[in-house]
């Protein structure tokens, strides 16, 4: 099996085991992912934070907007653009949302109002797979690999800091990268704070 035809069943395995949560456990799990950022210093001071709306059994943010939203920090959802460039609206409670081709609801915006992926500082990043060495596996489309693709250049972490945000039970012993993977800074689940970058003495 190749890599592309091991990810897409991959993808599948993944998809179903989400199924099956319980909704006590997707809130508990809302719950601890709060808990566990706390301890991200970015999480507290970050001011324009790209974020994501949790469909198909994505671990939901609410627990983790709360309180953004009353440290006033600014908050973004993506939008699809052309070529699988993701630009990102600003985003509050009174902002209008509206289904995209996937039926992922974005904030309609005027145009001049979008900002680039290199104009945030903190993105929380979905995914349906991650390692420990900030490898994720999405849902196949390729958007936030494209729209932060110039974050392969360079040493990191720099800005945006990248948090992919998932489930404990969707961590997998290592996924095999393709040379246009991005990887995440840290991984956040219910459970734990991943440092994808460890420090090595």
């Amino acid at each position: 099996m190749n890599n592309d035809a091991a990810r897409t069943a991959l993808r599948q395995q993944l998809r179903d085991a989400r199924a099956q949560l319980t909704p006590l456990q997707r809130i508990t799990a809302a719950q601890g992912l709060a808990a566990q950022l706390e301890a991200l210093p970015e999480f507290h001071v970050d001011q324009r934070v790209g974020i994501y709306w949790a469909v198909q059994g994505e671990l939901a943010l609410h627990a983790v907007v709360a309180p953004m939203r009353r440290r006033e920090q600014q908050l973004f959802l993506p939008v699809i653009g052309a070529q699988r460039q993701l630009k990102f609206a600003p985003y509050s409670a009174a902002t209008e949302l509206v289904p995209n081709r996937h039926g992922i609801p974005e904030p309609q915006v005027a145009p001049e109002k979008l900002l680039m992926p290199d104009q945030l500082e903190l993105v929380l990043v979905p995914l349906l797979g991650f390692d420990r060495r900030g490898y994720r596996l999405g849902f196949g489309g390729g958007y936030y690999d494209t729209s932060f693709a110039f974050l392969r250049e360079g040493e990191r972490p720099r800005e945006p800091l990248l948090v992919g945000i998932g489930y404990s039970s969707q961590e997998i012993e290592g996924i095999a990268p393709e040379a246009w993977d991005v990887r995440l800074d840290f991984i956040a689940t219910e459970r734990e704070l991943i440092d994808c970058n460890p420090v090595v003495a």
